[in-house]
């Protein structure tokens, strides 16, 4: 399993590197910016990399299932089908590798933007007013948000728990296209319908489960529930492959 996964982190990690290299120049940038007063320079900064924290976690998971449609399409996908490895230990080391990546990553932008919300709200010096304003307007509104680094950080979890249970929700998508549907007409709609109805089925279960609670607790069983359903959708994708597929 070991080095399966190596062998996954091998074929993305081009990706990775693009990603950290932005997100380096980026907050660069910031930082030069924030300290030499360049407000312009400050503002891009800070939208490159909202957006790239965003969209960087997403596409290491885009890529993930890219990679997995090649594999089980192309002569490499044959022949990494053709080691003495189960179905189950190869689909596991693609989870696991992106799952890895998703958190890694999820980790790294949510340490990096809260070190730079600390120093731009530190270099105003408003950091302890800014909080106390937005704690009071929320009351104002009635809104019981409890403003603080759990909730970001429960956030965070509950998007990345949701991403990855969406990713493995394409992997099955995807064996059902080239397994169950191969040569099928319509194969790649109907695949397509599927990972749109179980993603709705899984997002109403979710809600039924969790409507009733309060935010942090309510994110906690969201991110929990994601990552039983990814591991759900593991095991049936991997039954799938184990038994139909064939490349």
């Amino acid at each position: 399993m070991k080095n399966l996964i190596k062998y996954e982190f091998r074929k993305t990690r081009t990706m990775k590197l693009i990603i950290l290299g932005i997100a380096a120049f980026a907050e660069l940038l910031f930082l030069v910016s924030l300290y030499t007063n360049r407000e312009r320079w400050n503002s891009f900064s800070i939208v490159l990399l909202t957006m790239l924290a965003f969209g960087g976690v997403m596409l290491i998971g885009i890529q993930s299932v890219l990679t997995m449609h090649r594999d089980m399409n192309t002569r490499e996908g044959y022949m990494l089908y053709m080691t003495p490895n189960s179905c189950y230990k190869i689909l596991g080391s693609k989870v696991l590798e992106n799952g890895l990546s998703i958190f890694a990553a999820g980790a790294f932008f949510f340490a990096l933007g809260s070190l730079d919300v600390v120093l731009l709200l530190g270099h105003v010096g408003e950091l302890d007013r800014l909080v106390s304003l937005v704690n009071s307007l929320l009351q104002q509104m009635r809104m019981e948000i409890p403003l603080g680094w759990q909730l970001f950080a429960w956030l965070t979890v509950s998007f990345l728990s949701g991403w990855l249970l969406t990713v493995v929700t394409a992997y099955l998508a995807d064996v059902v296209a080239c397994c169950l549907l191969y040569r099928k007409k319509f194969n790649g709609l109907v695949s397509l319908l599927l990972f749109i109805a179980i993603n709705w089925a899984f997002s109403a279960l979710v809600w039924a489960c969790i409507r009733n609670l309060d935010l942090l607790t309510t994110l906690a069983w969201d991110s929990l529930l994601s990552l039983v359903c990814a591991a759900m959708m593991y095991a049936v994708t991997a039954f799938l492959m184990d038994r139909h597929l064939s490349v």
